[in-house]
């Protein structure tokens, strides 16, 4: 009687542990879904920003440098590189904004 009430102690705590184990796999799912959404919203809402600075073509200094504040977010919210790479050339340009990079982000904002 002893060792049926130990073996199906042990089995409950089998069954128990895999559907902890179950329980913790949906939860870390979860948790991984939302900061991948939250990332994709985050690097939507960069683009949008930085599609609404560059829509006229011109730049000034001052949309240079917010533009240039863009960058990193736009980079961990995994903008992509098509957004990113001209980003990264406008902040990193002295004086003169480079024409094709604004092209480039224009072109990119269009899609």
């Amino acid at each position: 009687m002893n060792r049926r009430l130990a073996a199906l102690a042990a089995a409950a705590f089998l069954i128990g542990l895999t559907g902890c184990g179950q329980v913790h796999d949906a939860t870390e799912k979860a948790v991984n879904d939302g900061a991948s959404q939250a990332a994709t919203a985050a690097g939507n809402e960069v683009k949008k920003h930085a599609c609404a600075i560059v829509k006229n073509g011109l730049v000034s200094a001052k949309d240079k440098e917010l533009l240039g504040g863009l960058v990193t977010s736009a980079e961990a919210g995994g903008a992509p590189a098509e957004i990113t790479t001209p980003l990264r050339q406008i902040a990193d340009s002295g004086d003169q904004v480079p024409a094709e990079s604004v092209k480039a982000l224009q072109d990119a904002c269009a899609k």
